[in-house]
């Protein structure tokens, strides 16, 4: 094959429509970045209705309704390669941004044995599953994404579906379902100042 041939099949993104401008490496992370969005929506379907707290619920489906719409303008992006009729949403927490510290007494926890035993405690720990795996996988898609639109769809993403995953954070601290213990004063302070800044850095 002669330099002209290689040349030709070598194409460039302004060369390419915008549906043929996706990297192989890139549909693939898309394709599992889009089924985990899939699965958190299905999950979430069979949650609903074991929830007991009317908060968690009402959170449970604005979550619902915002990664619908993430869905909706992820899969239009992939398959036009092209700016989405609707944009990246802002999802807005309900939840306050205080965190309770230190460990309260508790039994320990066993793996539920029967569905009646899934409570809210179970539930919110499944949502910030979903959203942890959601979050990754958008983080690692836009990473390599050849599609300058999709990977601006994929990277606007992440910040809401960290803000999804910090009010079910929130509201699992709050009820004491997630606590966080805190090092000794002194041991924090040797920690936080384990660091200097570097001096004049933009001279390096």
């Amino acid at each position: 094959m002669d330099n002209q041939q290689q040349n030709q099949n070598l194409q460039g993104t302004s060369q390419m429509s915008a549906q043929e401008s996706h990297g192989g490496h890139e549909m693939l992370d898309a394709h599992e970045a889009i089924s985990g969005v899939v699965g958190t929506l299905e999950h979430y379907l069979l949650y609903q209705d074991h929830i007991q707290d009317p908060e968690l619920k009402a959170m449970l489906q604005q979550h619902k309704a915002y990664l619908s719409q993430t869905y909706n303008t992820i899969v239009e992006t992939l398959q036009t390669g092209k700016e989405p009729s609707v944009k990246t949403q802002t999802y807005n927490m309900a939840q306050g941004n205080d965190v309770v510290y230190g460990m309260q007494p508790s039994s320990p926890k066993t793996p539920a044995q029967s569905v009646n035993e899934l409570n809210d405690q179970c539930i919110s720990s499944f949502m910030m599953g979903h959203l942890k795996t959601c979050a990754s996988a958008f983080t690692m898609t836009a990473l390599e994404a050849t599609n300058p639109v999709l990977r601006r769809v994929f990277a606007d993403s992440i910040p809401h579906v960290i803000e999804m995953a910090y009010e079910v954070f929130q509201y699992q601290n709050k009820n004491q379902y997630y606590q966080v213990p805190q090092l000794k004063q002194q041991d924090m302070q040797a920690y936080m100042n384990s660091f200097a800044p570097i001096q004049n850095p933009m001279s390096h």
